[in-house]
């Protein structure tokens, strides 16, 4: 069936639910699919750290959180920065000259050698997962020129960004009065770089070989806690004197995305421990649920004949996973002003699952009966459509009256439009062809 274009959201619905959008209640506490699922209604845990946070990934809704705008020292998590700066000036394939490095005892390097040429990724691969620092310290100097430039970009791009309660002092992260944030711009800063896939795909590591540079290296994470949930997939961890012992991860369970941030954890095993609580806390707010069934009624639209409107049915069922307090809205879309023939069961259109406003899913609707083919009389009673049809009757009735007219007043070829003198000549013809007849 062809059907007119375009497409309307939500508008131009003879809608059987208000403001064209079906919205699904949220589920008790603790109700997952058909009410029966592992939400929990229970309270954050307590951590033992100086500052946490957690939040929804999609959303950035905040879901817990302690001193979340504390600044505070965050060691190697001002990597991130390094990456977000480094990701926006360099392209991964390019070979860098590593400037001289002279590190402090215990830092955590990747041993490069002076002029040693390396790629931009493994130098990224190389600062994220083992949190090399001069690793990070080449990538700043090729990013401005200078680590002094380069700290003044990270300031401005932090002040772009809204991170209110974030300075920098250096690319990599030691300890300094200048150089700290808090949880809240920690969790700013990782939603922005996690909307970079080359991001996303460096952090989710837990090893990797880096294939440039002047020997061949195998590097691991430092991130423990991605090595014993294997729903951690990112993203930087961070240890100091002054910091002690940072975190911020990601994880996603059940397809939902989650972001936590811990600051100032007395060991790496505390560290991990309170990153882990923290999650399993937030994703025991989700459940799944059922926002469509296949077969059921999601709302009307208008067709092109007037008639009685058309009911549209869920192709299929469809499932989403949200917390108890959210709301699930459907949106149709559906072409304007239907025009049969129709088939009961043809698709026509789709329903948009939206939650908290956010697009999840698109499942297509269905014609809940069949509608006819729209017939001559049928389209004449719309006005429109009636003086288009009348207006045509009109001009052929007024075509066949001239023509008639015209085929009376016609002379008669042969007759009438002969002169005297070929009439008198026809005579003599017709006369003579008697006279003869009565001589035979």
């Amino acid at each position: 069936m062809r059907v007119p274009a375009p497409f309307l959201r939500g508008v131009g619905l003879a809608a059987s639910f208000a403001g064209a959008a079906l919205l699904i209640g949220a589920a008790p506490a603790g109700a997952g699919e058909d009410g029966k699922g592992s939400g929990s209604a229970e309270r954050p845990p307590k951590l033992a750290a100086a500052a946490w946070m957690l939040v929804d990934g999609r959303s950035g809704e905040k879901l817990a959180g302690q001193a979340t705008g504390e600044r505070l020292p965050i060691a190697s998590t001002t990597k991130l920065m390094t990456a977000y700066l480094t990701l926006r000036d360099l392209p991964l394939d390019r070979e860098i000259e590593a400037p001289p490095y002279s590190p402090l005892p215990a830092e955590s390097v990747l041993g490069l050698d002076r002029g040693e040429r390396i790629s931009v990724r493994d130098l990224l691969v190389a600062m994220m997962l083992p949190s090399a620092n001069d690793a990070a310290f080449a990538l700043a100097d090729e990013v401005s020129g200078s680590i002094p430039r380069f700290v003044k970009r990270m300031n401005g791009a932090a002040a772009k960004l809204g991170l209110d309660d974030t300075s920098y002092e250096n690319p990599i992260g030691l300890d300094d009065p200048l150089n700290g944030s808090s949880a809240r711009d920690l969790i700013t800063l990782t939603r922005e770089l996690r909307e970079d896939r080359r991001f996303r795909k460096i952090v989710s590591k837990s090893e990797a070989t880096l294939r440039s540079g002047s020997t061949r290296r195998k590097v691991e994470t430092r991130n423990t806690l991605m090595l014993s949930d294997d729903t951690v997939d990112g993203v930087k961890t961070g240890h100091t004197l002054g910091a002690g012992y940072v975190l911020v991860s990601s994880a996603e369970r059940m397809g939902v995305p989650l972001l936590a941030v811990v600051l100032g954890a007395g060991s790496e095993a505390e560290r991990d421990t309170a990153s882990e609580a923290l999650l399993d806390y937030g994703f025991s707010l989700y459940s799944r649920r059922r926002a469509l069934r296949r077969g059921e009624p999601v709302g009307t639209t208008s067709l092109a004949d007037a008639s009685e409107p058309l009911e549209l049915v869920a192709a299929r069922s469809e499932q989403v996973t949200a917390r108890a307090d959210q709301q699930i809205e459907v949106d149709l879309e559906v072409p304007a002003d239907l025009e049969g023939p129709i088939a009961a069961g043809e698709p026509v259109g789709r329903a948009v699952l939206r939650l908290d406003g956010e697009r999840i899913a698109a499942v297509p609707v269905l014609a809940g009966r069949e509608v006819a083919a729209s017939g001559l009389l049928d389209k004449a009673s719309k006005p429109v459509a009636g003086l288009f049809i009348l207006g045509g009757l009109i001009l052929v009735g007024s075509a066949f009256v001239i023509a008639i007219y015209r085929g009376r007043n016609r002379p008669v070829e042969g007759v009438a439009g002969r002169t005297p003198e070929q009439r008198l000549v026809s005579r003599r013809r017709r006369t003579e062809r008697r006279q003869e007849g009565k001589r035979e």
